[in-house]
């Protein structure tokens, strides 16, 4: 296990326009130094839309294939969702693109019923943990926020991720939630999230934070557009479960 650079990108996001989100996220990659993983928002294509009869992807399509193509480039992991259209369901869908073009998936479990989200998507069910340079990875979307059961550490995972459309109504359970995950799984918590106003009118702040295993934060960011790097020490990680192994008495539970 060694340390980790990641790279945050909190941007507004171009509302049901997949061209314009993709030529922006671009033009950002090219600013970018040295990472290793690159997180993007939830459904950064375009926006956190109830409409995917019209604006969902067949999957794999054209968004794959430039993630495909922009991890290749970055020799990095690049991470975010997008809505797709597979055996006639529709999904929101974190695609987890490394470099040699090979990629694992997420499908949003917990769909946002007071957006409508779970009237035209459907859930996932299937948690994903993925191996990347020695971490244990599991990202998660959004609403999956609020279940801790669902994003319960089961001695799996080394760090887990939440992109996100989470609007500025609602930031202060954003804000509480992450450090929260990070204390109870102990483990690093990083979420992603939108700046700007969305087509339906609802602000983002952003509030994209990096919350170290204790608790604390090690990044956040209000109400601007920024792309971040950062590393994730792995010692500070393996120093501290050593020293505070609260996971062993963690209660065991089965996921019915």
């Amino acid at each position: 296990m060694q340390d980790l650079t990641i790279t945050l990108l909190q941007t507004t996001l171009h509302w049901q326009n997949k061209t314009a989100n993709l030529e922006k996220n671009a033009r950002i990659f090219e600013t970018l130094g040295d990472t290793d993983l690159v997180i993007l928002p939830e459904m950064f294509t375009t926006g956190f839309t109830m409409k995917p009869e019209q604006l969902a992807e067949d999957f794999p399509g054209e968004s794959v294939d430039w993630m495909a193509a922009q991890a290749q480039r970055l020799n990095a992991v690049i991470t975010g969702s997008i809505a797709v259209r597979e055996s006639s369901h529709y999904y929101n869908r974190l695609i987890w693109m490394q470099p040699n073009g090979e990629y694992h998936i997420y499908d949003k479990r917990h769909l946002f019923r007071m957006a409508g989200e779970d009237k035209h998507y459907s859930a996932g069910q299937k948690r994903l943990i993925v191996e990347y340079k020695g971490w244990r990875i599991c990202p998660l979307i959004c609403y999956d926020l609020r279940f801790p059961v669902w994003s319960r550490n089961r001695d799996d995972y080394d760090f887990l991720i939440y992109i996100a459309n989470w609007p500025r109504v609602r930031r202060e359970p954003w804000r509480a939630l992450l450090p929260a995950r990070a204390i109870e799984n102990l483990c690093y918590v990083v979420g992603v999230n939108r700046v700007g106003e969305d087509g339906n009118g609802f602000a983002h702040s952003g509030d994209s934070m990096v919350i170290g295993p204790k608790g604390n934060t090690l990044f956040h960011s209000v109400d601007e557009e920024v792309s971040p790097t950062m590393t994730l020490s792995a010692e500070a990680l393996i120093k501290f479960r050593e020293r505070f192994p609260a996971h062993k008495d963690a209660d065991d539970f089965v996921i019915q």
